[in-house]
């Protein structure tokens, strides 16, 4: 089973997410823990401090050492090596590949950063460091949450539909995005399901999902290719 941990200072961000999402079914279900961890919980004055002032000037205010070490190795069992992700923008493009990763730890800890940023000592808790797109957003959350999400949903018993479900899907096998799908009715305002959808042969639908995967992804994200 995979334990996330998700190290923040704004916890109650991740309600929702936790309640209504694909990650609440797959901890009712017992495939994963998710605990939130508040980072105050760790601060040592009245006022629940966790950022100060750079040295040598700058704009903003950066996380500190002394709660984010604490709150880490609040977290790890005795000779325990568990995955230590630090969301950032100059870290490593989170993709499929990063996320199938993860699916088989037993253990992963996200380190939510906020302010301007984390003390580049901070790094050494680390031993990833992903940023979910090139933009900077005003905390981690969303980005731990978006990360977990995609690594929880890899969990076996989580999706229905077996390991098809993650294996045909945009990123999967062959790394394409995924062909068009359609549903009832077959004619929706003169918009009709292509009729190979609608033959019944197998062989003729999967050739032609794959052909459609391609000809999108050379359209879509020609970067994709092979």
């Amino acid at each position: 089973m995979l334990t996330i941990d998700i190290i923040s200072v704004q916890p109650r961000m991740f309600r929702g997410f936790l309640e209504e999402s694909i990650v609440a079914r797959a901890v009712k279900k017992g495939a994963c823990v998710v605990n939130i961890i508040d980072l105050r919980d760790f601060a040592h004055d009245v006022h629940r401090k966790v950022d100060d002032k750079p040295y040598g000037g700058g704009p903003g205010m950066l996380m500190m050492c002394g709660p984010w070490f604490e709150a880490v190795e609040s977290r790890l069992a005795p000779g325990e090596r568990p995955r230590v992700v630090m969301t950032t923008p100059a870290g490593r493009r989170f993709d499929q590949r990063a996320a199938e990763e993860l699916s088989r730890e037993t253990h992963v800890v996200f380190m939510c950063g906020h302010y301007e940023g984390f003390d580049a000592r901070i790094e050494t808790l680390a031993t990833d460091r992903f940023s979910i797109g090139d933009f900077v957003m005003t905390g981690g959350e969303l980005a731990a949450a978006a990360m977990a999400d995609a690594t929880v949903r890899l969990l076996p018993g989580v999706l229905g539909g077996g390991p098809a479900a993650t294996a045909n899907e945009s990123f999967g096998r062959e790394g394409l995005l995924e062909a068009p799908q359609y549903t009832h009715p077959a004619d929706f305002r003169g918009m009709k399901v292509p009729d190979v959808l609608l033959s019944g042969d197998h062989a003729r639908i999967d050739a032609w999902r794959r052909a459609q995967a391609r000809i999108i992804t050379s359209k879509e994200r020609p970067d994709l290719e092979n």
